[in-house]
């Protein structure tokens, strides 16, 4: 046997249907965490109206922008062969969106925007991330 052979053989290739739920558990993990951070940074009570606005901001995310990417990354995901690599749960471009959010992330904590406005904003993306994950799994109980 070749070496890409081999290779080939150790891939951890799952179905479909494995991807769609690691595609929802992602979405769904990352907006919790983001959303406890910045409940966190926006524990005191005189951010409550804020932290209210920040919610509302995600939702319209959401509906707006993250839903559609969603919608999307389950129709790539729906036309996979069974046994794909687990990987390829999301396109090498989005890894790397992945990767640059990280670092902007980073980028903002260390940033002197005051923590309340951190927190909010953590809080608007981790809620807009959470709220669409609802597609994936809808899509994951139907498969």
């Amino acid at each position: 046997m070749s070496l890409l052979g081999k290779i080939y053989r150790l891939k951890p290739g799952v179905p479909v249907r494995t991807h769609l739920l690691v595609s929802a558990l992602i979405w769904s993990l990352v907006g919790l965490f983001l959303m406890l951070f910045g409940m966190r940074l926006l524990a005191l009570p005189e951010h409550g109206l804020l932290a209210v606005a920040a919610l509302a901001l995600g939702s319209l995310k959401s509906w707006r922008i993250l839903d559609r990417v969603a919608g999307r990354n389950i129709d790539r995901i729906l036309r996979m062969r069974e046994g794909t690599c687990i990987g390829a749960v999301y396109p090498l471009k989005m890894w790397g969106l992945v990767i640059l959010m990280m670092v902007a992330g980073r980028l903002l904590r260390a940033s002197a925007l005051p923590a309340f406005m951190i927190g909010a904003l953590y809080l608007a993306v981790g809620w807009g991330l959470f709220f669409s994950s609802r597609l994936m799994w809808r899509q994951w109980r139907r498969y």
